[in-house]
C-alpha cells in the first residue's frame, strides 16, 4: 500500500517507453513549450534516473529513490545499456570492430562496445514522424551496448565510424527492458531486476 506524505513508501521503480520528441523531464520552460513527463500520469515525485535525448526513445527508468537514481545513472556502477540503433549506410567488419575497440571522440576515447549488425527489430513500434526513407542511401540496424553515458555518445559514435544513426531506441538497461511496453506506456519494476 502506498502511503502519502513522509510516510509514503520510497523505492518504487517506473520503466517507461519514452516517446520520440519528449524531454526527460516534467517541465519545461521553452516558448512554445516542448511535450515533457507531466503528459504521461507517472506516479508523483518520480525523477528520471538517467536521461533520453528528445530524439531518442525506448526504456527510461524513473524513481522516487535518490540511492537507487545514483545506482542506476552513476559512471562508477557501469550498467550496461542496450540500444537499437538504426544508421544510414552500411556497416563493415571494420567499422564494426572500431565501435567494438573503443571510439576517440571530442572528449576522449570511449570504452569499447558491443556492436553486431541485426534485423530491423520486430517488436519495434512506427516512429511518429516516420523516418525519411530515400531509395537510393542504404540504411541498416545495429545493436549496441555501452557501459558510459555520455551526452549523445551513441549518436557521436557511429559517425565517428562513418554510420549516422537515423533512429535510436534504448532497450535495456542492465536487467530491466521494455518487455512489450508501447511509446507513453509505464509500469512498476522491482528494483532488484
Amino acid at each position: 500500500m502506498k502511503k502519502s506524505g513522509t510516510d509514503r513508501k520510497t523505492g518504487m521503480l517506473i520503466a517507461f517507453n519514452k516517446p520520440y520528441g519528449v524531454l526527460c523531464q516534467f517541465t519545461d520552460r521553452s516558448v512554445p513549450p516542448r511535450p515533457t513527463l507531466a503528459l504521461f500520469e507517472l506516479p508523483p515525485r518520480v525523477y528520471a534516473a538517467g536521461r533520453l535525448d528528445h530524439d531518442s526513445e525506448g526504456l527510461l527508468l524513473l524513481t522516487d529513490d535518490g540511492a537507487l537514481v545514483h545506482r542506476i545513472s552513476h559512471p562508477r556502477h557501469t550498467l550496461g545499456k542496450r540500444y537499437w540503433v538504426q544508421v544510414e549506410g552500411d556497416p563493415g567488419e571494420d567499422q564494426l570492430r572500431r565501435l567494438r575497440d573503443g571510439v576517440s571522440l571530442n572528449d576522449g576515447l570511449t570504452l569499447p562496445a558491443e556492436a553486431r549488425r541485426i534485423d530491423a527489430p520486430p517488436m519495434l513500434w512506427p516512429r511518429d514522424p516516420p523516418i525519411r526513407v530515400r531509395k537510393t542511401v542504404v540504411d541498416a540496424w545495429l545493436e549496441l551496448r555501452i557501459h558510459e553515458g555520455r551526452n549523445r555518445q551513441v549518436r557521436r559514435m557511429t559517425a565517428a565510424v562513418g554510420l549516422p544513426t537515423l533512429r535510436l531506441v534504448r532497450h535495456a538497461i542492465d536487467r530491466w527492458q521494455l518487455d512489450g511496453l508501447q511509446p507513453g506506456e509505464w509500469r512498476e519494476v522491482s528494483p532488484q531486476g
